[in-house]
């Protein structure tokens, strides 16, 4: 059995342009070479695998043998395999990151961070993208422990000597309670109702903010982790509590939830910040990342 030779990357983009082009001479045109070059890089090729990949007769056009169809998608994945590489060099080379870790706050709207990272994909396809979804402290958390390079956090993150912060928006809280709550079905909520019944407040899974509350009015209050867990409970009539306004619009709108009135008119903006540690400045990417939801953010108040 003949020893076989590795074909240049070189020769495998010819065999690609010649079957995409359906000719030598196409090829030859599209790659700016002379056919006689692209023959022979063809033949080499043929050599070194010891395999014919076009058949000889009965078309002037080059038709793939079998061999040849059965290796196209190989040597079509070596190729895109090498453009991968040149680019991920390049943009190294530019001074673009090699990842973005990107840790957000629980309350960025969904759909604001969705239509963000699509159009962060198509705009730097080679930067790989870990997203971490938090809330209050743990986004900070994942900074300090050098597991994210730029977050999206919440208002209640301590001053801390080794982060950079930057105020970049703000999301509107509302509290809701189900139909047949009882603040529900009152109205009119008398000073100091909210107190007498259990309030639902998100808590937090760092030290950074823990025993902050956030327009927490009741000392009857359940403690929950997750945002979408305090938001089924509230559709139970579980309990009251602030949730993102753009996370119950449905809801309000559908009647499955009511907005309270409160007397004590809790604070209902939850501020967001940009945070980065100040001996690693954001690069390109973590850039356009917290420029665009600066103004995504702007775009929807």
């Amino acid at each position: 059995m003949p020893n076989l030779v590795a074909p240049s990357l070189d020769h495998l983009r010819i065999f690609l342009a010649v079957v995409e082009e359906g000719s030598f001479g196409g090829a030859a045109r599209k790659l700016g070479r002379a056919v006689s070059v692209v023959s022979y890089a063809i033949a080499q090729v043929e050599q070194q695998l010891d395999t014919s990949l076009f058949e000889r007769e009965g078309s002037r056009r080059p038709v793939l043998t079998e061999a040849g169809q059965a290796l196209l998608a190989e040597a079509g994945a070596v190729c895109a395999d090498m453009d991968s590489l040149l680019a991920k060099v390049r943009s190294l080379r530019q001074g673009l990151e090699a990842e973005l870790s990107l840790a957000v706050d629980v309350m960025v709207p969904g759909d604001v961070l969705a239509r963000l990272l699509r159009d962060f994909q198509e705009r730097f396809p080679t930067v790989p993208l870990r997203l971490h979804v938090e809330a209050l402290g743990a986004v900070a958390a994942l900074l300090l422990e050098e597991r994210a390079t730029l977050a999206i956090a919440g208002p209640d993150i301590p001053d801390l000597p080794g982060l950079e912060r930057e105020t970049i928006g703000a999301i509107a809280m509302v509290p809701v309670a189900a139909p047949d709550h009882p603040l529900a079905r009152a109205g009119k909520v008398a000073p100091g109702e909210a107190r007498r019944h259990v309030q639902l407040v998100l808590t937090d899974r760092s030290p950074l903010t823990e025993g902050r509350d956030f327009a927490v009015l009741s000392p009857r209050s359940w403690r929950l982790a997750d945002l979408g867990a305090k938001h089924a409970l509230l559709r139970e009539g579980i309990g009251w509590g602030a949730m993102p306004r753009h996370a119950v619009a449905q809801d309000l709108e559908q009647g499955r939830l009511v907005e309270l009135h409160l007397p004590e008119q809790p604070q209902m903006a939850y501020d967001l910040v940009a945070l980065w540690r100040r001996d690693t400045r954001p690069g390109p990417a973590a850039t356009w990342v917290l420029d665009e939801i600066r103004q995504r953010l702007s775009q929807r108040t």
